[in-house]
């Protein structure tokens, strides 16, 4: 925990690595300190196909799910820094957005807890 995927447009991992975006936002989620630094996964899926609207804008959307215990400012702080490390790689890509989940610790199994 936690988690960010990212699902963007092929174009994006064509233009930088995959592993370069997500080292960015692992060491921008790092950075907060919201987090030991062993257990920030980070993913990406690239889409060929998809729809922004009415149109096929390059696109970068970040599902960050995180364990409940953080505040709403602690929240918007790595949102908003993850989002401006991302429009520094990415100028020219116009939609870059992220949204914040919390996992409920009463309801969250994983493999070591069973």
């Amino acid at each position: 925990m936690p988690h960010f995927i990212l699902d963007c447009s092929n174009t994006v991992v064509q233009s930088k690595s995959p592993e370069s975006i997500m080292q960015l936002v692992y060491n921008t989620a790092k950075s907060t300190g919201l987090f030991d630094p062993e257990d920030i996964k980070v993913r990406i899926n690239p889409f060929q196909d998809y729809m922004a609207g009415s149109s096929k804008d390059d696109f970068i959307h970040i599902f960050a799910n995180i364990m409940e215990g953080r505040n709403t400012d602690q929240k918007a702080d790595l949102s908003q820094k993850i989002i401006s490390e991302l429009n520094v790689m990415f100028p020219e890509v116009p939609i870059i957005s992220i949204n914040i989940r919390d996992f409920e610790k009463a309801t969250y199994c994983n493999k070591s807890m069973v």
